[in-house]
């Protein structure tokens, strides 16, 4: 194939939601797939349990159920590959989803009035009775009070890992280059971003830099920010936090599998406590995730500015006082399974977090920095929009406007957009973390890494 002088080289680093997407939506644009390079740290057959980008895991929940209609509207536009895309089909599984509200909670009032306002609502309500019938939900919540429930037959779970490696083989096999490293550093270079460096030494440059790297973007960033001086307020650390929150993994087994299988057992969120997403028979996996304990770990860089950031150990290695805080708020969920089932592993998944959850795609403010498109803060709501995301970080890569709502929801935010608005996970605890984790705790775990995971 010719070069295209007139396609910039782009290099996207992170091969998670929205390096992927984007990765996939540039290959089916560009006349020359071959100008873009995608990096990861992970090689894409590596074990499961390696991998901790949090686009990669067991399972992924997808629905539309929103209150913003942006997000809603987005969500729709992006179930519809779900179903029919090539790239994705049969990872996607159609088991419905309840929601189950807190006590006085109004998030299913708000996405029932919104999918009337764009012209159907086919849910319906369900009660804690009807839901107590899974063998998995007997005695749900307890004595717990909760509040009003309902059932979206539309909505249900992926293969995360295998949906992402999937989009991204689409764009390998347009042209795209993949490229297996750990990327430690920007480089800067006559007042210009030109690349990026790796911990092998190799270094990877081109005209636009896309830093889709989650909740280790700070990492990356609030170093060249240091070397620019960047002020305070203009920095990424005021746009987003890296924050953990803990899964449960139940392996079942097969008679138990099926069970759930033929009760046709939906993805089941409790508010302010879990989501309980079913199993299928090839990953034969209960996965509770626990939307109330979430966490914030701080590193400090060499020019002594904390950030926030994911501790460099295994995702798997919770420390002792996470997991039993942990334990409890999936006791008071789910009495019954919790004491009669052990969890077979755990994992800390970490995220990108905005003040408003909205996403952050755009252009770096800093004037040196305007080859750099973040695109990040996925706010533990983004895997869902995987098929759509990327065709957006393109639009922004391409200085064309996304939409004037898009623009501004995703915009570089001012002090004063950042107070304001946020709140669209209703039914999860807000981004300010229940507990602040200091790194002694994940030194503890490094020690007994093997007690940890035997115990587990």
């Amino acid at each position: 194939m010719a070069m295209n002088d007139d396609e910039p080289t782009v290099l996207i680093v992170g091969a998670g939601t929205f390096g992927t997407s984007t990765a996939y939506h540039l290959s089916h644009q560009y006349k020359d797939p071959s100008r873009i390079t995608i990096i990861d740290r992970w090689e894409p057959m590596a074990p499961l349990a390696e991998k901790q980008a949090a686009a990669v895991d067991t399972n992924r929940i997808i629905r539309t159920d929103y209150e913003s209609h942006m997000y809603c509207n987005l969500a729709n536009e992006a179930i519809h590959p779900w179903f029919w895309n090539m790239a994705v089909q049969g990872h996607f599984h159609k088991t419905g989803w309840a929601v189950l509200d807190k006590k006085n909670g109004d998030f299913g009032d708000k996405v029932r009035k919104t999918f009337d306002e764009r012209g159907g609502d086919y849910t319906r309500d369900v009660s804690v009775s009807e839901l107590r019938k899974y063998e998995v939900l007997q005695d749900l919540c307890g004595n717990t009070e909760m509040g009003k429930a309902y059932f979206n037959p539309e909505a249900g779970w992926c293969d995360a890992e295998r949906a992402t490696m999937s989009f991204l083989r689409v764009a390998t096999n347009n042209g795209v280059n993949r490229v297996t490293g750990e990327v430690t550093s920007l480089l800067f270079s006559n007042n210009k971003l030109t690349g990026v460096r790796t911990s092998q030494g190799g270094t990877y440059t081109a005209d636009k830099i896309v830093l889709a790297t989650g909740a280790w973007t700070s990492t990356l960033l609030s170093p060249l920010e240091d070397i620019l001086n960047v002020p305070e307020k203009d920095r990424i650390e005021e746009q987003i936090t890296s924050v953990g929150r803990l899964s449960a993994y139940y392996t079942l087994s097969l008679p138990e599998v099926q069970r759930i299988i033929e009760s046709k057992m939906p993805v089941v969120v409790i508010g302010k406590h879990v989501d309980i997403i079913p199993p299928s028979q090839p990953n034969k996996t209960l996965k509770i995730n626990d939307l109330k304990t979430e966490v914030v770990h701080h590193t400090t860089l060499p020019s002594g500015r904390k950030i926030s950031a994911p501790p460099r150990v295994e995702q798997a290695l919770i420390p002792a006082k996470l997991r039993r805080q942990s334990e409890e708020v999936m006791r008071t969920a789910l009495p019954h399974f919790t004491s009669t089932h052990t969890p077979s592993r755990w994992r800390m998944c970490f995220d990108a977090v905005t003040p408003s959850e909205d996403f952050l795609i755009c252009i770096h403010p800093h004037s040196s920095l305007s080859n750099l498109i973040i695109a990040t803060g996925g706010s533990f709501h983004s895997y869902k929009f995987l098929p759509v995301a990327g065709k957006y970080v393109a639009k922004v890569l391409n200085r064309e406007g996304c939409g004037e709502e898009k623009d501004r929801a995703w915009g570089w935010k001012g002090e004063e957009e950042r107070r304001g608005g946020g709140g669209l996970e209703r039914l999860a605890a807000r981004h300010i973390p229940c507990l602040s984790t200091r790194t002694s705790l994940y030194k503890e775990a490094a020690l007994t890494a093997s007690r940890s995971l035997s115990s587990s």
